[in-house]
């Protein structure tokens, strides 16, 4: 008896085929580290990530802990500075600027909040191309519209990592990204298109987001509205990559993490879905270190090394 199939975009896939399959990001997140150490362990002389919080921000402590261990298992020194919150906007600059100059820094990341008074573009815009592993000057940026992807931010990049997890191809694919930050939005577009696909942003104006969604081969959300997408908004075998992040209360007051997806009520009808936590997060660092080899590599190809 013949496989049933269905057809999706331009690529047939078998009924057994369409059921959920969980994206495991931890999964990729260690192969992609695995690659780093690779690099890493032949290198004889390797920089330090330099991570800086600018006053006391207890919210950052998570994310500069996952930073740290995937920088251990991608061979790559890791230091964390915590500037004084007073710091003045120039102060801040002239460290960066002198940080650009280090040739035993290897990149710098800044974490966010910063306080009030500090403008972050500005921050970023300081750190040299070379040097900006997070893929935030608006060099790196905008390199991408020109298809080089090699510096993007770190989690669009871990967005069309994921999709390709899937094994589908994304040429031709029908991808639709809601959400249009500058930082996640814009540039995962921009890299998909690079990749082939044909790609559609919906944002806040958009009359119906579930008009868009429902055609789909695949939609990235990137909201920050926990359980804003539905299974209405899907057809049926279609790949879903949760980006959100949002903290919730439960009725019995625990407090816990869930995506912009209705995971559960999604997960019988998409082809493949991200958990959250456990899928995009992890890539995310993980595609920070591979960030990172770029940059020396691309260091040491413009004489910065020996």
């Amino acid at each position: 008896m013949c496989a049933q199939t269905d057809t999706f975009g331009d690529q047939n896939l078998t009924s057994n085929q369409h059921h959920h399959k969980a994206i495991d990001g931890r999964k990729t997140a260690a192969r992609i580290l695995l690659e780093c150490r690779d690099y890493t362990t032949a290198q004889p002389r390797l920089g330090r990530l330099l991570s800086i919080c600018i006053g006391d921000v207890p919210e950052t402590a998570v994310y500069v802990r996952n930073q740290a261990r995937g920088a251990e298992r991608a061979g790559i020194p890791f230091e964390q500075a915590t500037w004084d919150q007073n710091i003045t906007q120039d102060e801040a600059k002239q460290k960066i600027h002198a940080m650009n100059d280090d040739p035993d820094i290897l990149g710098v990341i800044l974490q966010r909040p910063v306080p009030d008074h500090i403008n972050i573009r500005s921050l970023q815009s300081a750190v040299h191309p070379l040097k900006d592993v997070e893929g935030m000057n608006p060099a790196s940026i905008g390199n991408i519209v020109y298809s080089d992807v090699a510096l993007a931010p770190c989690t669009a990049a871990a967005s069309v990592e994921l999709i390709k997890e899937t094994g589908l191809s994304l040429e031709g694919l029908e991808i639709v990204m809601i959400g249009h930050s500058e930082i996640v939005g814009k540039p995962a577009a921009m890299m998909l298109m690079a990749e082939g696909a044909t790609v559609t942003v919906c944002h806040h104006l958009t009359r119906s987001v579930a008009m868009h969604s429902r055609r789909a081969d695949v939609v990235v959300v990137a909201v920050g509205i926990a359980h804003f997408l539905g299974p209405d908004m899907i057809k049926p075998g279609a790949a879903v990559i949760d980006i959100g992040i949002n903290q919730i209360t439960d009725a019995d007051g625990t407090h816990k993490i869930v995506g912009d997806v209705d995971t559960d009520a999604v997960r019988d009808i998409a082809g493949w879905i991200t958990p959250v936590p456990g899928g995009v997060g992890p890539v995310t660092v993980a595609i920070l270190m591979r960030n990172a080899i770029v940059a020396h590599k691309r260091q040491i190809a413009a004489g910065w090394m020996a």
